[in-house]
């Protein structure tokens, strides 16, 4: 019996497992292009600024959600170790605004002292609180001037921005290639995917929420950051900030005991 025509052509072979030399060469390439901010890659990005936006995913979990009338921002405060104090991620910027951190504190606090400045100099100039995406706007400015200069690093840190205006509740998030978005609702951090997923099931209620809805969703969806090794939440690890018409609230720990 004749068998049929043979194809002639290379045998599939199982690929083989990469060696440490390979992966040694291919971390080497990479170093090429991440000595500075400004070097782009062959495959079109510029590591040092990916590098900072991983910084911020390794970050403490920090969200935000807004309804029509106030906005809440929610976060881990983590403590180094058993002798230290919890660090805040979330920082008053004006009576009607404030910021909630994933990523670099340090760099968060040069952030932070920019936007104090700039709304102290536009309340003293104008007379009138800072428009809240203006100020977003120049602290993305910011952010974007950091990945044009080879002496500079970007900045490795994420801002959830909430604020109060003539025009109403803003939520909104800075990223450190410069990049800004407006949202109803958003998480960022460690471990936000889960977070995430909770708001946008229940987004559609928000803008007609009232407070307690809004900071009992916030609890929620913080809670669905939370693993098996983590501590559960409590108020001396976490933060809940309330700005609305009546101006910057941060909500104490006789008020978050009933949520949690």
């Amino acid at each position: 019996s004749s068998s049929g025509p043979r194809v002639k052509g290379r045998s599939r072979q199982p690929r083989r497992a990469r060696s440490p030399a390979s992966a040694s060469r291919a971390m080497y390439r990479n170093q090429q292009y991440d000595m500075d901010c400004i070097t782009w890659s062959p495959d079109g990005r510029l590591l040092q600024v990916g590098y900072a936006m991983e910084a911020v995913k390794q970050g403490t979990p920090v969200l935000g959600l807004r309804s029509k009338t106030h906005v809440v921002l929610a976060s881990f405060k983590k403590a180094q170790s058993d002798l230290a104090t919890h660090q805040q991620k979330i920082f008053k910027i004006d009576n009607h605004m404030c910021i909630g951190i994933s990523g670099l504190t340090a760099d968060a606090r040069v952030l932070a002292e920019y936007m104090r400045d700039e709304c102290l100099n536009h309340r003293y100039i104008y007379d009138s609180p800072m428009i809240v995406g203006r100020l977003v706007s120049q602290v993305a400015d910011m952010s974007q001037q950091k990945t044009q200069n080879a002496s500079k690093r970007p900045y490795g840190v994420g801002l959830l921005v909430a604020g109060v205006d003539e025009k109403g509740p803003h939520l909104y998030e800075t990223c450190p290639s410069g990049n800004y978005f407006e949202y109803f609702a958003m998480a960022i951090g460690g471990r936000s995917t889960s977070a995430k997923t909770y708001l946008e099931k229940h987004f559609e209620s928000f803008p007609t929420a009232p407070v307690e809805g809004l900071i009992k969703h916030a609890f929620e969806a913080l809670n669905k950051t939370t693993t098996t090794s983590d501590q559960s939440l409590s108020v001396k690890n976490t933060s809940v900030v309330v700005i609305g018409p009546q101006g910057y609230k941060e909500l104490a720990a006789d008020e978050m005991q009933s949520y949690i």
